[in-house]
């Protein structure tokens, strides 16, 4: 174009040609310059590589906030130069000037689509956005107010991490702003980090990673120490992509990566998933809009199928084609938005879980996956979780009972996975935990048995008020195979074991294990999917409806009453 001709020779053009030619500016991704305009309209992403720029506090404040909403809080914390570093204050000033911002953290009140919310910024522009005192006394003052009034919290995150020229005083800043959050929390109130293009140091070490939900933008730099300090510190050099985005939610410390376009609906779907919990009667949902009358369902279809053997039954729910959570959660949610991550060490594949809206209710709900292709299988590890997918529900099952959300658990695992790096990431320990911290939960518990239950892997999502099974679903100790090994030394005789180890639905509801036996229709598979998804439905509104105005500690002592009785 005749304008990129112009301007590529330094700018040297007739004043007319200046007036035709757009801005450009350097994208600091691919190195390409790049019209400003264009990437404005894209809210600030790249059109050549997609690559995210970082934002200034008003223009993150336009992407989300309803327009003229903002009212800002704490705007007029005093600076203070606490170690009296030499500079400190000539260089707060040049800041103030260069960016129009009084500090490096911006907050206050704002509507999200009509919702109100409290939205803090931090802008990298202010001294790399570190944490000195007056930020950290920004972002504690707002999360108490935010108590105060009962509202949600959701900061942006983007930090150099500690303010270099204010020392230890800007260490505790830390500890003051995890303290708060932990207030706000004991509240029963939403709080959620987004972080973005850098979030490293003090801040990451802080607020910015204790979100009930935490979310990044793609391809942002995050992490404790920078590349850089890594570098000059002991001399490691990064592999490529890591500290990134990506490389955090693979291995389990962000929830998941928000695109801008869809930032501020995630923001509004968070408000209302938290917001309504608890405040609605589940018997309010039993009309007939969202009431399936399964007489009708019954009419439409004709089955007849022979009684199955329990060899029978432990063949069928191996089989890859039978439907996975995944199939039923389709019919049974009306929405449901997944959560990654055990905010320690991986996001486990095994086990999906998130929050499902059933008839405009929110519900936290945990699976088992094994994958229905022989890749998917691979890469959910055949259904077996690992320590790290145990301790992603658990993290799950916590936030669901801070919440009041009910927990709906789909089991389908031969086992727990058995490996040495299970075994150094502590398998039974995660186990066991789930199995006492579940025992307690102060939320009505749902566990459904959709195929096969082994063993202590399966108990370890399924401490529920009530558990139920498919008509051909499993639960057992262990394998057949692995019973017959142990018993009669001989893994061959493990059709024989499964005839003797009262291991099917009928078994389990004579044994009084289980409360329900959930009807195939002939058999689970592609052709009854709709139908059993569509039964459960039914069925789980019910459940929730019969545990409306039971108090929390009715609930959870009526699950420790039920599991004591064995």
């Amino acid at each position: 174009m005749m304008w990129q001709k112009l301007w590529n020779r330094n700018n040297k053009g007739s004043e007319a040609d200046k007036e035709i030619a757009p801005e450009l500016i350097h994208c600091p991704k691919c190195g390409k310059m790049v019209e400003k305009q264009r990437v404005a309209k894209r809210r600030y992403i790249c059109y050549e590589c997609e690559g995210y720029f970082r934002v200034k506090t008003g223009n993150r404040l336009r992407m989300v906030a309803d327009p003229g909403t903002f009212e800002e809080w704490y705007a007029g914390v005093e600076e203070r130069n606490p170690l009296q570093y030499e500079g400190y204050e000539e260089k707060l000033a040049e800041a103030r000037e260069k960016t129009g911002l009084s500090e490096a953290f911006t907050a206050g009140k704002c509507r999200i689509f009509g919702e109100e919310a409290v939205v803090g910024i931090c802008d990298p522009r202010f001294m790399m956005a570190s944490m000195g005192s007056v930020f950290g006394e920004r972002v504690t003052a707002v999360i108490e107010r935010a108590t105060r009034e009962g509202l949600p919290v959701f900061l942006f995150c983007a930090s150099g991490g500690a303010r270099m020229q204010e020392g230890i005083i800007s260490l505790m800043q830390m500890a003051k702003t995890a303290a708060a959050i932990k207030r706000h929390g004991e509240a029963g109130l939403l709080y959620c980090s987004i972080l973005t293009d850098p979030t490293t140091g003090g801040v990451t070490a802080s607020f910015a990673m204790l979100g009930d939900v935490i979310m990044a933008e793609p391809g942002a730099l995050i992490g404790f120490a920078g590349p850089r300090v890594i570098r000059q510190t002991i001399g490691q050099e990064l592999p490529e992509g890591f500290q990134t985005a990506e490389f955090l939610l693979e291995h389990g410390f962000v929830d998941g990566i928000v695109l801008r376009k869809n930032l501020k609906k995630t923001l509004y779907f968070l408000i209302h998933a938290h917001r309504c919990s608890g405040k609605r009667s589940w018997a309010d949902f039993q009309g007939k809009d969202f009431h399936f009358h399964m007489t009708e369902i019954l009419k439409e279809r004709v089955w007849y199928e022979q009684p199955k053997t329990a060899w029978e039954k432990v063949k069928g729910v191996r089989k890859m084609e039978r439907p996975s959570a995944l199939d039923y959660m389709d019919r049974i949610f009306d929405s449901f938005v997944e959560a990654h991550g055990d905010r320690n060490f991986a996001d486990d594949k095994a086990i999906v879980g998130g929050i499902g809206f059933i008839a405009d209710q929110p519900v936290t709900v945990i699976a088992d996956v094994r994958g229905s292709t022989v890749n998917e299988c691979k890469e959910r590890n055949f259904g077996m979780p690992k320590p790290e997918g145990y301790r992603k529900a658990l993290r799950l099952m916590q936030q669901a009972e801070k919440f009041n959300r009910p927990v709906i658990s789909f089991v389908n695992t031969c086992g727990a996975f058995c490996g040495i790096e299970a075994e150094e990431r502590g398998q039974g320990e995660a186990i066991a935990r789930n199995l006492m911290e579940m025992s307690a939960l102060k939320v009505p518990i749902l566990c459904i048995l959709i195929g096969e239950g082994g063993s202590g892997g399966a108990l370890a999502t399924a401490v529920g008020n009530e558990v139920w099974m498919l008509e051909n679903a499993t639960y057992s100790i262990l394998s057949p195979e692995g019973f017959a090994s142990i018993l009669w030394k001989d893994a061959g005789r493990a059709k024989e074991a499964s005839e003797v180890m009262n291991i099917t639905a009928q078994d389990l509801k004579r044994l009084q294990v289980i409360e329900e036996i959930i009807p195939e229709f002939g058999g689970a598979g592609k052709e009854t999917a709709a139908a059993i998804g569509d039964y459960l439905k039914e069925k789980i509104m019910a459940f929730l409806a019969k545990q409306e105005g039971k108090e929390p500690e009715q609930i959870a002592a009526e699950r420790y009453e039920r599991f004591r009785a064995f």
